[in-house]
């Protein structure tokens, strides 16, 4: 019998840079065992092309993913993990076990080399959490 896939949701207030990265990274290094998802409590509508840009540099197509509301996402809810980045009290509770608060500015008004340097942080964050959360091999 397959073990379900850890479920993770990442929040920020656009879901246009600091989610959207997070999902990718997510998704890239949980590959097999983790589900990504992103959203925001006032979601811009769309990814910013700046995000869209140095994650192509790395091979990951994000103009595949679009902007979602964290209503358009309760549907996969409980999740293991909730992690909110810069939302303050404008992130509403979601169903989870666990609740991550990151304080990470956004990242919209960087120019290219500074937004790619940010991307690489990022990356860098959520290989961490997704190495804290992996699950064992006993589970």
């Amino acid at each position: 019998m397959e073990t379900p896939k850890k479920k993770r949701l990442f929040v920020c207030v656009e879901n246009s840079n600091l989610s959207q990265l997070s999902e990718a990274f997510a998704r890239i290094h949980g590959v097999g065992w983790l589900e990504a998802f992103s959203a925001g409590s006032r979601p811009s509508g769309r990814i910013n092309p700046k995000a869209i840009d140095s994650m192509k540099q790395l091979g990951y197509d994000l103009s595949t993913h679009r902007s979602k509301s964290l209503r358009e996402v309760e549907g996969y809810a409980p999740f293991e993990v909730v992690i909110t980045m810069g939302c303050g009290d404008a992130c509403p509770w979601m169903p989870a076990t666990r609740f991550v608060d990151r304080e990470i500015p956004d990242p919209k008004n960087l120019d290219a080399e500074q937004y790619q340097k940010f991307r690489n942080y990022m990356e860098e964050k959520v290989k961490e959490l997704v190495a804290s959360l992996k699950p064992s091999t006993h589970e």
